[in-house]
């Protein structure tokens, strides 16, 4: 076993411990007389540091001390017990390999029937367009550009650059979560979470800001108020000072331009890493609406418009941020763009195949699986994703049950000829490398070698600090210096590359070796895997006696990055990247920038950068060898270093921030355009308030509210009535439909409409109350709506909800018709409430203003606002064949479909919750055949309603906020301790919770037992806003509401 004579050790260990046991009082039983030894108890020392120990590099660490030990009886015994942990260690990770190989066999044999029925609803043969466009075009750039072409600075490029969105005024939204955020100054390699990824957002928004047609680009991110943080952070905006600012200032309005924006969200004193942050998403998401919206109508008003400048898309960097953008763009009905940076699937099997950790344990460390489902949410919603390289889409998205690459490239096909898709989406995968700015960069062609030889006895007094702090630690910092520029990750792969360095002689001789490792104070104050990591350097240091040849700097500030390639550059040296994957290789594109060749990883990115560049080697980071000898090529070979410098800096124009700007304008302005829109009657004055929360409705045309449904059967059987699930249900679907007629109104009649309309209340109202408890009985939840009336109602005997301060909602997976038939049976009228959330969130209902009727008025803007990606009939189709295998399968009827009432909700009755698939299966079933939809399990299981994706109950609140201004920091929300599948979507965000304990923890609790990720996961631990009501009676509520300072009030 070359490179692990420990484990040699172990072996050997093995055999001394046997002939010592033999030779000891002949006795046969080894296992007891190690027992008994001394004071050292193995099977104690088994449990403490073998089975909970579990990490290969502690395994290596405690060998180191058992083998110091000088009592060789207990040397022995700790050496025999590492043994077992190595057999166990085996053992465990052959298990993981079995289950998992399980895993994916199952999950290939479902991908391929899906796809198979996929494809057979689109039958027509498409051979010809079905072999769509190429996933990217960079490489044919790349190939085609191998003669000397001109520099230019990136403020050169972005003036001339012809720009055929130069006459619009775009705005942009830019999402990024985690991490230390600010425009100047960046803390890169602060922690895991503050790394390239903030230094692409922030240069991305600035390079967009500064782009011809772009008016406004705002970087939302969180506020951190932390006091180990620094105070920048908790600024509420920063302006990105623009690439060109003589030339951008006289061209920007008001409150133009790039800025951070930073939405307070999570535990305020707290600087939360990105695996924690799941639990508040709803609340940034509620935040982020309110600025947008606020921003939308000033940005409006200042190009001169009547309407809001609504976003032309919000873009999602990371999970966290894309599940956030998916929300946002689904309440707004704007398109949505995604960049991973990098995805949960592929760090998934990197950690399977370690064989370290089971599924669970990554689990609970990285919560991988909420990051999972985040990822799948942005490819239900995204218009458009955007991938630094090739390799991203075809070995880690398709991955992913939404995404695979042929069915992707049919459809595409079939959108170009106009043909079909049968309700099936794919979101569009797009190759734009990330950009560079090349305003500080010295441009060094054809005077390097001469300034190097003009200059030998003296690196001037002049230069950066940066400088001398790395080359005190050379004997002789004038050998060409070997970089690398990367966090102590085990990823990185940089102990690999300090033992390549240290077992070649050569390179030893011709070179010197700098690893810029980010910024420490002490060793012990770091993460034990970076600690661990950089202690492994320092010991192979030691090892190879690299003291003099080998630099590790403490400290360095973001501004001297630039200086650090340059000096590199100076020496004639080469800048190295031996990460085992690198997603794209940004610190590639910036050494060659410099006049740097390179060494980097053949997985990942670099593959594409460098046949773009051609300018260095690729290596496999496991093979040190072909590191060490890629390096001594390039250092040793004069010519091929300054060919690959020649090539580095001839085409890296391409990698530029106004190329990558101008080719994501041309993506972004070609997705299917979507905005709010009210629609307005033709006779509306000319001058009305724009279309957001604050302007008042003017009459019922207005609200584009046109159905008067009357839930009466026996008096308005000219009308129309809707099918009551209390009643048998008819045999033919069409004849159970909500039929409606347009509301017979007069002009005079509309107009007096128009002042008692009670639609305004809901922004006026102090606090509005939403009833959101699940149950499998539309009469229990009208009992608990009842109590809650009767907690917070007021001395009037009038409870009519209009003329209170308190407004009330009931949001639930009951149909109208369902709830509107024990309405009164309950004591209670519709003109009690504001509004009702129907079917899950897919319907919206407002009692009707004529209270002498028994009728609703639905808002058939919400139809046309959630319709994006609904599958429609092609997805009952699909839904139909799923319930009649499951019926098969159990040789009875345990699926049937039911009519809901809607066109935008397909529900089906189960007979026995336990018989049937969980929901997590049905959704990941419709994934994979590019269905995008919400299998919502509701009712204690006993239910199934699949809605559109960008439906939902929490989704409906938000659109009432949008649509009416409703005001979400005055909701307050009741539910059960829990509930329906869509549950957690109400557990978060601005508004308050109350939990009503005992209600729902039947039956309902089942629903979550086979999640793929444990509701823990998204429920915030600290939560303030969220309170728990432990009696469900009137007192109890009046008592919790009182905490809420809900008690005292009066109309």
């Amino acid at each position: 076993m070359a490179g692990n004579d420990w484990i040699n050790s172990y072996l050997e260990a093995i055999l001394d411990v046997d002939t010592g046991i033999n030779d000891n009082n002949n006795n046969k039983s080894s296992s007891l007389l190690l027992r008994e030894r001394g004071r050292f108890s193995p099977a104690q020392y088994f449990v403490e540091e073998v089975i909970t120990g579990f990490n290969e590099t502690d395994l290596h660490r405690s060998w180191v001390r058992a083998s110091s030990i000088r009592n060789s009886e207990e040397r022995n015994t700790r050496l025999e017990n590492m043994c077992w942990r190595i057999w166990t260690l085996a053992r465990k990770k052959k298990q993981i390999e079995v289950e998992e190989s399980q895993r994916r066999t199952k999950r290939r044999l479902e991908r391929e029937n899906a796809h198979r029925e996929a494809t057979a609803d689109m039958s027509e043969d498409l051979s010809e367009g079905e072999k769509g466009d190429t996933v990217g075009d960079i490489s044919v750039r790349g190939d085609s550009v191998r003669g000397r072409m001109p520099r230019v600075s990136s403020i050169d490029m972005m003036a001339n650059l012809a720009s055929p969105h130069a006459d619009k005024k775009l705005y942009i939204v830019l999402v990024s979560l985690h991490g230390l955020i600010r425009g100047e100054n960046m803390e890169l390699g602060r922690d895991s979470d503050t790394g390239g990824q903030v230094k692409y957002v922030v240069e991305l928004a600035r390079a967009l800001g500064s782009t011809p047609g772009v008016y406004r680009v705002d970087l939302l991110t969180r506020q951190v108020l932390a006091p180990d943080v620094d105070w920048t952070y908790g600024e509420p905006t920063e302006m990105l000072n623009p690439l060109n600012p003589e030339n951008h200032l006289n061209e920007i309005g008001e409150s133009g331009g790039a800025y951070i924006v930073r939405i307070p969200f999570g535990p305020k004193d707290k600087y939360l890493s990105k695996e924690v942050l799941w639990p508040h998403i709803p609340e940034f998401v509620d935040g982020a609406l309110g600025h947008i919206l606020q921003m939308s109508k000033v940005l409006g008003k200042q190009i001169g418009s009547e309407k809001p400048l609504w976003p032309i898309a919000i873009h999602g960097h990371y999970a966290d941020a894309g599940n956030s953008a998916a929300l946002l763009s689904g309440v707004l009905n704007v398109p949505m763009v995604f960049t991973g940076h990098s995805l949960g699937r592929d760090k998934l099997e990197q950690l399977l195949n370690q064989g370290r950790q089971s599924r669970e344990e990554i689990n609970s460390t990285y919560k991988i699986m909420r990051r999972i489902e985040a990822e799948e949410i942005t490819l239900d919603v995204s218009e458009v994703i955007i991938t630094s390289t090739r390799q991203e889409i075809e070995e880690q998205w398709r991955l992913y049950d939404g995404f695979d690459p042929v069915l992707e490239r049919k459809l595409r096909a079939r959108i170009k000829r106009n043909v079909s898709c049968h309700g099936r989406f794919m979101p569009r995968m797009v190759v734009i490398p990330p950009g560079m700015e090349f305003r500080n960069i010295v441009s060094q062609d054809g005077d390097i070698d001469g300034e190097i030889e003009g200059n030998e006895d003296s690196y001037g007094a002049h230069d950066p600090p940066i400088w001398s702090e790395i080359m005190r630690f050379f004997t002789n910092p004038r050998k060409p210096m070997i970089l690398a520029l990367a966090r102590p990750d085990p990823k990185k792969n940089l102990i690999t590359l300090v033992k390549a360095f240290g077992e070649c002689r050569q390179l030893r001789e011709l070179a010197n070796l700098t690893l810029i490792m980010g910024n420490r104070d002490a060793i012990d104050d770091m993460s034990s895997t970076n600690s661990s990591v950089l202690l492994s350097i320092l010991k192979l240091i030691d090892k190879y006696d690299l003291y003099g040849q080998v630099a590790y700097p403490k400290h360095h500030k973001q501004s001297d990055v630039p200086d650090i390639y340059r000096l590199a550059a100076k020496t004639k040296g080469v800048f190295i990247n031996p990460a085992y994957i690198e997603p794209f290789g940004l610190t590639l594109i910036e050494a060659a920038a410099r006049g740097l060749p390179i060494v980097a990883t053949k997985n990942g990115g670099p593959v594409d950068i460098h046949r773009v560049l051609d300018n260095g080697v690729l290596v496999d980071p496991h093979d040190h060898q072909s590191i060490a000898d890629a390096l001594l090529k390039l250092v040793s070979e004069k010519q091929l270093w300054c060919r690959c410098r020649d090539h580095g800096l001839n085409n890296i124009h391409l990698f530029s921030w106004p190329e990558h700007c101008k080719t994501y304008l041309a993506r972004v302005t070609s997705c299917k355009q979507r905005q709010p829109k009210w629609r307005r009657s033709e006779n509306a004055n000319a001058d009305s308030e724009s279309d957001s929360p604050g302007g008042s409705l003017r009459d019922i045309h207005d609200l584009s509210l046109s159905l008067k449904i009357s839930l009466d059967g026996e008096k308005n059987e000219g009308i129309g009535s809707l099918v009551l699930k209390g009643q048998e249900m008819a045999t033919d679907r069409n004849a159970n439909q909500i039929k409606s007629a347009p509301l017979k109104l007069s002009a005079n009649e509309s107009m007096e409409k128009q002042e008692s309309s009670r639609f305004p209340s809901l922004r006026t109202r102090k606090f509005i109350v939403v009833i959101a408890v699940d149950s499998d009985s539309v009469a229990d939840i009208l009992d608990i709506t009842k109590i809650i009336f009767e907690a917070v109602k007021t001395d009037n005997k009038d409870t009519t909800a209009s003329q209170h301060s308190i407004g009330f909602i009931l949001s639930t997976s009951w149909s109208m018709s369902e709830i509107n038939c024990v309405l009164e049976k309950a004591g209670l009228k519709s003109s009690y409430f504001d509004a009702f959330i129907c079917n899950s969130g897919s319907e919206i209902y407002y009692p009707s203003p004529n209270s002498s009727e028994s009728q609703y008025i639905m808002d058939s803007d919400y139809h046309p606002h959630i319709d994006y990606r609904w599958g429609g009939e092609s997805l009952r189709n699909t839904l139909v064949r799923w319930a009649n295998s499951i019926n098969d399968k159990k040789k009875e009827p345990v699926i049937t479909e039911l009519d809901s009432g809607s066109s935008h909700c397909y529900e089906f009755r189960v007979r026995d919750p336990s018989l049937i698939p969980p929901f997590k299966e049905l959704r990941r079933l419709m994934r994979i055949q590019a269905l995008r939809c919400h299998a919502i399990y509701c009712k204690n299981g006993e239910r199934i309603n699949v809605i559109p994706i960008l439906a939902s109950r929490a989704q409906a609140l938000r659109y009432l906020y949008v649509r009416w201004g409703m005001e979400l920091s005055k909701v307050v929300v009741f539910m059960g301790e829990s509930g329906d599948s869509d549950y957690e979507g109400l557990l978060g965000g601005l508004h308050t919770s109350v939990i009503l304990k005992g209600l729902s923890i039947g039956a309902a609790s089942k629903i979550h037992d086979n999640r793929s990720y444990p509701l823990e996961h998204v429920i915030p631990t600290d939560n303030t806003k969220s309170v728990e009501c432990d009696k469900c009676d009137r007192d109890g509520i009046k008592a919790t509401l009182g905490k809420l300072g809900l008690g005292l009030l009066k109309s």
